[in-house]
């Protein structure tokens, strides 16, 4: 559950602190991934999954610096283990589309 992390977003809403709150909300998201796609290759914690990825997809629209490690790591396990999953695709995607618009547009 995210109500934790929900009410310390609520509590730093209007502090500097945020970003980089999020920042961290965002490498944990990310790391948690990576165990969870490590270590169960099985359906058992699907919901989990799912509800890290709609957070990750959240975060990566606020938090525009994303650790290169953290980064490559989720898409290398991600797509080792869920190259089937829809979900995972769609989050990839708008993950892509998020943290390469910047250079696709210096390049055009």
């Amino acid at each position: 559950s995210w109500a934790v992390a929900d009410a310390i977003s609520r509590v730093l809403k209007n502090s500097e602190e945020l970003h980089s709150w999020r920042r961290h909300l965002l490498s944990a998201c990310m790391k948690g991934l990576v165990a969870v796609y490590r270590s169960s290759k099985d359906e058992s914690k699907r919901e989990v999954e799912r509800s890290m990825l709609l957070r990750l997809e959240e975060l990566l629209s606020v938090v525009e610096d994303v650790d290169p490690d953290d980064w490559c790591s989720l898409v290398k396990t991600g797509l080792k283990y869920r190259y089937r999953d829809e979900t995972f695709l769609k989050v990839l995607n708008v993950a892509i589309q998020l943290l390469y618009k910047k250079e696709s547009s210096l390049s055009q």
